[in-house]
This record gives C-alpha cells, structure tokens and sequence, in this order.
C-alpha cells in the first residue's frame, strides 16, 4: 500500500525532507544511549552534507543541533555538544526593537545621519583631529544626501549652515576651513553607477 506525504504528519523542518524527519523519529526510539547517540551525530553529518555551502558559516553546527531538537520535539535524550535551545523559547516573540519616534528636520539628511551630527558635536576639543576628520566625513555625505533629493548643485555654505543647525551650534566650519567635493563631481559619480547597474540587469 503506497504512503502519500499528504497522509504523513507534516514536517517541521521541511527544508530536510521526509527522510532526515524519519531518522529523526527513529533516533529518540533507540533504547541504548551510546547507540542513540551515535545516531544522532550520523543524522548531524547528513544534515550538514545537505547545505554543503553553508559549512563556513558562524555557528552552523550550532544551528543543526538546534534543529536536531526541533524535529525530535526535543525528546531526544542525548549529550548535545551546545547548549540547545529550550522548546519554550521556540515560538516567543523577538523583543520590539526601539525606534525613534519625531519628525526629522531635513528628510533628505536622513535620521541617522543626524544622529552623527549629534555624536560630532559631543566631541571635545581634545579630539580636534578626530572631529575634523568626521566633520569632512559627514560634510560631504550630507552634499551627497542633499544631491540625492535635489538633482541640483548646492552651495557649501548650505551645508555649513544646516550642520551648525543640527549640532545645535556645537559643530562651525568655516568655508575656508574645509572644502567639500564639487556637485558635479558627486553628479557625474551617482550617473555612472546608475548606467552601471541598468548594465548588470540586461
């Protein structure tokens, strides 16, 4: 009598297929614990055969013992080589990851880039070589930001001035000081990376 897999119980782990599940269930039926541990190490090594490319991967062994337990519904008894994950923590939900709520200022500077600005001007005037080194950083990605939106050449002394704003006055440059990459330059740069990737996606 032929045994359709839409009869069987359904898999919990199909990415392993219905053969890995059934060595998985005949594993926690080995009596002999040397011999059910053997089997589990042997089941570890076919799973890992099927992701061959995956080896190189931090903690990948981990991984399939983990799921090792999972298809066992975590009944085989054996001497796992990690600490493997408690069945209640399976389907907890991951904590909510704290976003920051208020309008932003300049959109098109983007949050996070005013989050450094924040961090720039907590500097203190014993890092003076560090914060001008990130002040030209963040100068120019804000030229290159303010580009972006607009598709139009900008004047430094604008991004002087909304860098003063956004550091709360903390953060002055001078226009003589620091001088940020052409518009035209930042233009031609961002066209040739589009032409670029309409190439790649022919």
């Amino acid at each position: 009598m032929m045994h359709y897999n839409t009869q069987q119980k359904t898999l919990v782990l199909p990415e392993y297929g219905r053969n890995i599940q059934n060595m998985v269930d005949y594993a926690v039926t080995v009596e002999n614990r040397t011999e059910r541990q053997r089997c589990a190490e042997s089941i570890i090594n076919i799973m890992g055969n099927l992701f061959p490319y995956l080896r190189d991967v931090n903690d990948f062994r981990h991984k399939l013992w983990d799921h090792l337990a999972i298809m066992s519904d975590f009944q085989l008894d054996i001497d796992y080589p990690y600490e493997i994950m408690k069945k209640e923590n399976l389907y907890t939900r991951p904590e909510t990851v704290p976003y920051k709520t208020g309008n932003i200022t300049y959109r098109y500077y983007g949050r996070n880039l005013e989050d450094m600005i924040q961090k720039l001007g907590d500097f203190s005037d014993e890092n003076k070589k560090e914060k001008d080194a990130l002040t030209s950083l963040l100068a120019n990605h804000m030229k290159k930001s303010f580009l972006t939106w607009n598709k139009e050449t900008v004047d430094d002394s604008k991004i002087f001035k909304d860098l003063c704003e956004l550091s709360q006055g903390r953060v002055k440059v001078e226009q003589d000081f620091l001088k940020l990459r052409e518009s035209k330059d930042i233009l031609q740069r961002k066209n040739r990376n589009i032409v670029d990737k309409r190439r790649v996606n022919r």
